[in-house]
């Protein structure tokens, strides 16, 4: 076992403070890796606080975590000590289903064991993520981080980069198709930047002009104000695919009158109820999708297209100490665009 320093909730309301907690030696087929890097997601906020249901403290949150492989169990054949890895939003599924064999693990008909805050069917405890200074995964759920991907930027791909980057595959964007991003967050900059390298062209659509000069210097070839007097008319049957990363309520039907015929309006955020007019969809044969990350397959080829395209996250590095603050700014939306906590700094 490896006494692991690690940063906890310990109630919905108490601030994360320091802890530590086991991890195991790697059995047959598993790794263990030191962290170095884990991103800070906005779910991980919700799932703290208690916001998406009921939370079993103290939970260690962290589901973008990146580092190099410290020991191997018997039988990998993936991975060596020294190697430079990831691991994204879970870490085990029932490995028999449809979905687990299509390499569609995130759609496990059991529901995939997330990096934390599920019950590990192979130990019955709860599963504690990358806040902390080591973890021990099944080497089938762990991903190559390639040469030439930064260590700190790439750590925010393994959550924000696999959520846009699925659809913008499944629903087959393709070079010079019109694309519109629908919020410029830690999702939203991803979507811009896999846009752009796809060949794409990118309007990114915003409640204010904000943004505005941070959507052209990440590559975007356009910028509107989509709440603007005239705008919906301007925009109107403009996009081939729109991406939609907001959280906050807002009205879909606005969007989609921006869809040309066949197109598509993929739902990343999880929003509070927004009706949905038939006429939207009929009149255009349009259609109104969701999308949750992506396979470890998927993944990889993501990871992949990354290096080979010089893609990663836009962040800000910040010590263990600041992640109370780190998440008082997430509230705000203040941040460009991604929290990267540096693990040395959880001590131990």
């Amino acid at each position: 076992m490896h006494r692991t320093a690690a940063y906890a909730a310990t109630s919905a309301t108490s601030p994360l403070g320091p802890w530590s907690l086991e991890r195991r030696d790697p059995r047959p087929g598993e790794v263990l890796i030191d962290i170095r890097y884990c991103g800070i997601c906005h779910s991980d906020l919700h799932t703290v606080r208690g916001e998406w249901g009921p939370v079993q403290y103290p939970l260690v949150p962290g589901h973008e975590i990146v580092g190099h492989v410290a020991a191997v169990g018997g039988g990998v054949d993936r991975f060596a000590v020294g190697d430079a890895v990831g691991v994204g939003c879970f870490v085990d599924s029932c490995r028999r289903c449809d979905q687990c064999a299509a390499g569609e693990e995130q759609y496990c008909d059991r529901g995939m064991v997330a990096t934390y805050g599920s019950i590990d069917p192979s130990t019955g405890e709860m599963t504690q993520g990358g806040y902390s200074t080591r973890i021990t995964v099944h080497q089938d759920y762990v991903l190559r981080i390639p040469a030439g991907l930064p260590l700190d930027r790439a750590a925010p791909l393994l959550c924000a980069g696999i959520t846009t980057w699925s659809p913008l595959r499944r629903f087959g964007l393709e070079a010079g198709d019109e694309l519109g991003v629908v919020g410029l967050g830690g999702l939203g900059h991803m979507a811009v930047k896999f846009g752009v390298a796809m060949g794409a062209r990118v309007t990114v659509l915003s409640t204010s002009e904000g943004k505005r000069e941070d959507a052209m210097r990440l590559g975007a070839h356009a910028f509107e104000v989509a709440s603007a007097p005239g705008a919906a008319r301007r925009l109107a049957k403009r996009f081939r695919m729109i991406l939609d990363t907001a959280a906050a309520a807002h009205d879909y039907n606005h969007y989609l009158g921006m869809l040309g015929i066949d197109g598509t309006m993929v739902l990343l955020g999880i929003p509070g109820p927004s009706p949905v007019a038939a006429a939207s969809l009929v009149m255009g044969r349009r259609r109104l999708a969701g999308s949750l990350i992506g396979g470890i397959r998927e993944t990889q080829e993501m990871l992949d297209f990354c290096a080979a395209n010089g893609v990663a996250s836009d962040i800000e590095l910040i010590g263990a100490a600041d992640i109370n603050v780190a998440y008082e700014r997430m509230l705000r939306g203040d941040v460009r665009y991604r929290f990267v906590i540096d693990a040395s700094t959880f001590g131990g």
